[in-house]
């Protein structure tokens, strides 16, 4: 499985962003998707999850409001609409599979519990 980011870019606090996470091969429709980014110096954070099919999702409580997840099976392609971005938001975002058709629950946010990353895609938000 090969994952591509794309949609990244430099924009400015309160604009919006939309990215997308390109999947290969077969069984995209049978994985939970995750996002997450990291800023230089701090850990990876997660910020969604979306189960296979896309009626479960979850939401850090640091974008929740402001980010929403979504996916298109047909076209083997995951979604984050990133709106009222913060300087805070700055960061290389990440799109990782998980290994089922879940997001684990409460651990959804886990990164160890995500199979396959993409190469990421840098967003700066200046104030």
């Amino acid at each position: 499985v090969q994952l591509v980011e794309s949609g990244g870019g430099s924009v400015q606090a309160g604009g919006s962003l939309r990215l997308s996470c390109t999947a290969s091969g077969s069984h995209f429709d049978s994985h939970g998707m995750g996002w997450f980014r990291q800023a230089p110096g701090k850990e990876r954070e997660g910020l969604s999850c979306i189960s296979n099919t896309g009626d479960t999702t979850y939401y850090a409580d640091s974008v929740k409001g402001r980010f929403t997840v979504s996916r298109d099976n047909a076209k083997n392609t995951l979604f984050l609409q990133m709106n009222n971005l913060k300087p805070e938001d700055t960061a290389m975002y990440y799109c990782a599979t998980r290994p089922f058709p879940n997001c684990a629950g409460s651990s959804w946010g886990v990164a160890t519990l995500y199979q396959y990353w993409g190469q990421g895609t840098q967003v700066t938000v200046s104030s």
